[in-house]
This record gives C-alpha cells, structure tokens and sequence, in this order.
C-alpha cells in the first residue's frame, strides 16, 4: 500500500531503547472492580466468559483450585497471582468433590462497598479462603496486543516478595475503595497497572511463547527500533524503506525479516496498526474526521475513510455513531 500522497510530516521522535518496556507502560485499564471474597469451604463458583475483560485473582490466605476448561486444574495459594487475560469462563473452588456445576457467581450476594470495591461471603462455613478478585479493562491499543499474546492462563507463582510489596498493594486497593476520597478512582487503576504488569513480567521473563511473534519483533535489536517509531508517530508518512532506516537495515532483509516474524508485510501492518488506533479514537473523542484523518497519517478525509471502510467494513463516521449512541453523547 503507498500512502505517500496522503500522508502528513512531522518530526519523528527518537525510538526508546525498550520497545517491549513502553508496549507495557502503555498498559493502562479501565473499567476496574475489586471484590475481596471471604469463603468457607466447601464452596464452588463459576465464572461466566467476560468479554473485552482480564480477570485477575490473587489469594491472600487457604487455597483455591482454579479450573479453566483445556487447562489442568491448578492450586493457587498466597504469594502468588493468577491472570485470565481474555475473560474466558473459569471455576474457582476450595477443592472438594464436585457436583456438576459450580454457583454462578452473579448469583452470590454481594455487599457494595463502592462503586468500583465489593464484598462477597460464601461458603459452607469449613475453612477460609480470602481472594481478591479483580476485574479489568485495557483499552489501548498497543496494550491490547500486548495482551493478545498471552495465554489463556498466566500463573505467576512463589514470588520472593521481599518488603512485602504484594500484600501492601492489596491493602492499598482496600483502604482506596473503602475511604472515597477525591482520586479514587484513578489510584485503584494505577495498583491494577502494578499487579497485572508485574504478572506479565514474570511470563515474559519465563515463557519460550513469549520469545516468539510480535513480541519476538518487538525484542529484535533492529525491528523493535522500527516498530517502537511508527507506534511512537503513526501520523508519519511510513514507507518500508523509511522503516529500514529506522531498524538500519536494507530494505529487502527488513521486509522479509518482518514478515518472518509478524506473519504479514510491514505496510500492511502499518495500516493495520493506525487504523486500530483510528478506531478506538473515533469512540472517545468527538474530534472532526479530518482531523482525526491528519493524526493518523492521512492527507484527506476521503482517504482516511477508504482505509477504514476497507478495513472495519463501515464508514468512520458509523463507527462515531455508533459510540455515541452507547454512551450517550
């Protein structure tokens, strides 16, 4: 795809030297709720699918068997996190014998502390398990692919927690949703960022799939530059060889070491990647179309348009609608 007569100049900012370390400091959630869940055996909860949502589980005293249908069943214990990336349904319980279906747990009482902070009580009054359990939301695009590669399941087990950093999160997060005060909100999103960046950390650090595909890319000496600059300013007039330059290598090895490692040829990716970002804008921002058309590299309102009809199926401007209608803007 050329994009040289429709695309914008500016001036490109230097690439970081940690295109993996800024794909996750753009992790940030929205959308976040904490229930802290007191349970006595015997108990047994199933969890519906959570679409467009992370579940992340934490046990903080007993233990809990987590069951996730294609996954072993796994003991999780204090000094250890659990994330569920793609909100796939699970069954947590305190590993009894089973019957054939857990209590759905939207069927469990729940005490509202706050808006965004529960408690939940259950259980058959035998020995305690606490967990806090997290549910949360990544809207930005480079994040969500991040969390696109991994698994269904990130175990994070037997952390040295030296100072005790873990649990004083925890409390953090119940002293934030309990007290209400002024930034709340903003604070308990940020102790998310911390626990789940932690999780995907200890994966990255450990797991062969985390050594392959974009994050391989992303890792690479020569195409993480490359990738890191055209995330960085998408609005630039990207061409593959503009994109060699950047990971200074020649434009042929370039191209086919990238399609090698993402499984596609670096314009399209290129596309790709802006009109996510074009996607995810057009829902929270009332900005003009030709504008929003010039932040992600377009010339023209028509052809901004083209590319993204091209893409999603429907105009931009349906995409904006759509949003409103939604949210009520």
């Amino acid at each position: 795809m050329m994009l040289d007569d429709d695309a914008v100049t500016t001036t490109i900012l230097p690439p970081p030297a940690d295109p993996l370390g800024e794909a996750l400091h753009l992790l940030r959630l929205t959308g976040t709720l904490y229930c802290r869940s007191e349970l006595t055996a015997p108990w047994d909860i199933d969890v519906p699918a959570l679409d467009g949502l992370m579940a992340l589980l934490v046990v903080t005293a007993g233990e809990a068997v987590l069951k996730v249908d294609g996954e072993p069943p796994r003991t999780l214990r204090p000094r250890g996190l659990t994330l569920i990336p793609h909100g796939t349904p699970h069954r947590v319980h305190s590993g009894h014998k089973l019957g054939r279906n857990g209590v759905p747990l939207f069927d469990i009482p729940v005490e509202r502390v706050s808006e965004r902070y529960e408690l939940l009580r259950h259980g058959g009054g035998g020995a305690l398990t606490r967990v806090t359990y997290c549910v949360l939301r990544c809207d930005h695009v480079p994040a969500r692919r991040l969390v696109a590669q991994l698994p269904r399941v990130l175990h994070v087990d037997g952390w040295d927690d030296d100072g005790g950093w873990l649990h004083s999160t925890l409390q953090l997060i119940a002293a934030e949703a309990t007290a209400l005060r002024p930034g709340g909100e903003t604070v308990l999103t940020r102790l998310a960022d911390v626990l789940v960046v932690q999780a995907i950390r200890g994966w990255l650090d450990t797991a062969p799939e985390a050594h392959q595909g974009w994050l391989a890319a992303l890792r690479d000496e020569h195409l993480g530059r490359a990738l890191a600059a055209m995330h960085r300013a998408p609005q630039e007039p990207w061409s593959v060889q503009a994109l060699a330059r950047e990971a200074a290598m020649s434009r042929s090895a370039f191209s086919a070491r990238f399609t090698a490692l993402l499984g596609e040829p670096v314009m399209q990716y290129v596309t790709q990647w802006r009109m996510q970002l074009a996607h995810t804008h057009l829902q929270q921002s009332a900005e003009p179309l030709s504008q929003v058309a010039h932040r992600f590299g377009y010339a023209s309102e028509a052809a901004f348009s083209r590319a993204f009809s091209r893409t999603f199926g429907v105009a931009p401007g349906a995409v904006r609608a759509a949003a409103s209608d939604t949210t009520g803007r």
